[in-house]
């Protein structure tokens, strides 16, 4: 990909892209809440490590990082369009834009299974083991994503970042209990 496509501004077509993209992931992102119980007997008797945040934080910081990911991965479709098929046609997307997506698929799909891994079957252990296969997997995103569009791998970051964050505070929790 040119150096002059990846800079240039969404137009009004790629803007809603973006904003589907963000709303998507989201909405798929939210296939774990159900799970989500905070208040649940099970956590309310677990020892928390003392870097455990507020439950509201993690109502604030996921969706802005589904957000993130999900604008992350319409770039890359974006920046991976080879150009119009016939008439308008269907778009071919580029090997490593193909490559990248797949990989963010499968991410996203180790994502959402921690929570009810975690949650619903009360498994911090392997909960931890979910968060073990995910890391990897968003830094491969990450690498993919680059040799796309340099800015989707710098909106993927804070969402490693939290990640790392988030199997800190899922060993806290297993070591704790």
């Amino acid at each position: 990909m040119s150096t002059s496509a990846a800079m240039r501004l969404p137009d009004r077509r790629d803007a809603l892209l973006l904003v589907a993209a963000a709303v998507a992931v989201n909405l798929i992102g939210a296939v774990g809440v159900p799970f989500t119980a905070a208040e649940s007997a099970w956590f309310a008797g677990l020892d928390l490590p003392a870097y455990y945040p507020p439950s509201w934080a993690f109502g604030v910081v996921w969706p802005v990082l589904y957000a993130l990911i999900g604008a992350a991965a319409a770039l890359v479709y974006l920046g991976g369009r080879e150009g119009e098929g016939r008439a308008g046609g269907a778009t071919r997307l580029a090997r490593d834009a193909r490559i990248a997506l797949v990989l963010f698929g499968v991410q996203l799909v180790v994502n959402v299974a921690w929570s009810p891994v975690f949650w619903g079957l009360e498994r911090p252990d392997l909960g931890l083991v979910v968060l073990g296969l995910l890391l990897p997997l968003v830094v491969a995103t990450i690498v993919a994503f680059d040799r796309v569009d340099r800015r989707a791998a710098l909106l993927l970051v804070p969402y490693l970042a939290w990640n790392c964050f988030a199997t800190a505070l899922n060993y806290g929790i297993w070591a704790l209990n």
